[in-house]
């Protein structure tokens, strides 16, 4: 071999990514999902695996029926899952991983939930304990930021609705009912259990009178949401959604971390553990960028228009 050749291999190999070297060779790792979000929303997490060296089809496995998965289901679901031992599974939100823990002490479990420790999923997020670990969002503080905005962006409305999803554990609504009040806007809470009855909860929401919508953050509306921004927008009705990229889809208003971003994190979380590292020992991690996204386009179809302060202070502006 040439001493050029040589040297460019040599440095190739140098330049690999310690995550990839790491791996133990020949071995394939498996892992499983039991989630009510479909594998679309997973592009930026499988994405991280493969920049990490874990790569499905060479030396990466995910065990099949764990997206998508009913409310009604998951019991079934979780117990055929733990009886197949994968290396490590990921869960959410709070019920997917309320019935994990239930059927395993050992299976590390990774899950993206509001607020974990609320939800007695872990014992603290610096020390979580036991075989469970994950991000905490913080949604109920998160939740009345949003409320707010959207208080802002229709100056003199009053009546909001707060569309909630009652699987979740939503502990905070009086206090969004409280902030409302102090803002002398009253609080309609919708309960939604099914995600097969949130476009009648819309409708609902225009024949009541409120004038925009809180969706309250919750897989259920936040993630495959183009149908709820197209109905809102059809009743001209203002909105806001857990997520930056909720905006981007269409809807008046996003604010929250990026849900590519949390992907992306959850993944380095599971390399930790894919590479030995206990879940008890990984700190349970909250997002540490926000964004607000103010879609103007939507705002002109809706024949709304956001007060120029809010708009400035938007972090994107789709025009």
């Amino acid at each position: 071999m040439k001493r050029r050749e040589f040297l460019g291999l040599a440095s190739g190999a140098a330049a690999w990514p310690l995550a990839v070297r790491a791996q133990e060779a020949g071995r394939t790792y498996r892992i499983g999902f039991l989630t009510p979000v479909g594998r679309p929303a997973y592009g930026a997490f499988f994405d991280e695996l493969r920049l990490n060296g874990f790569i499905e089809g060479r030396n990466l496995e995910v065990a099949p029926g764990g997206f998508g998965v009913p409310y009604d289901q998951i019991s079934e679901v979780a117990a055929a899952l733990v009886k197949t031992a994968p290396d490590a599974i990921i869960a959410g939100p709070e019920r997917p991983l309320h019935a994990l823990q239930v059927m395993t002490q050992t299976i590390p479990l990774l899950s993206m939930v509001e607020d974990m420790v609320t939800a007695g999923l872990v014992a603290s997020l610096s020390r979580p304990g036991g075989n469970t670990t994950g991000i905490s969002l913080m949604s109920p503080s998160f939740d009345g930021k949003r409320q707010d905005i959207l208080i802002e962006a229709v100056p003199g409305m009053r009546r909001i609705a707060a569309l909630v999803d009652t699987n979740a554990i939503v502990p905070h609504l009086q206090v969004l009912q409280e902030g409302a009040r102090a803002r002398g806007v009253t609080l309609q809470v919708i309960n939604v259990a099914r995600r097969d009855d949130v476009l009648a909860a819309i409708d609902s929401v225009k024949v009541s009178g409120a004038e925009a919508i809180n969706f309250l953050a919750s897989p259920m509306f936040s993630i495959g949401s183009s149908a709820f921004i197209e109905r809102v927008t059809a009743l001209r009705l203002p909105s806001i959604f857990q997520w930056p990229e909720n905006a981007e889809e269409g809807a008046l208003a996003g604010y929250g971390p990026r849900f590519t971003d949390l992907g992306r994190q959850r993944a380095r979380q599971l390399v930790k553990v894919l590479r030995g590292a206990k879940p008890a020992d990984i700190p349970v991690e909250q997002p540490t960028r926000f964004e607000l996204v103010i879609n103007l386009k939507t705002a002109k179809a809706i024949g709304h228009e956001v007060p120029a302060g809010l708009v400035l202070r938007a972090d994107k502006v789709i025009e």
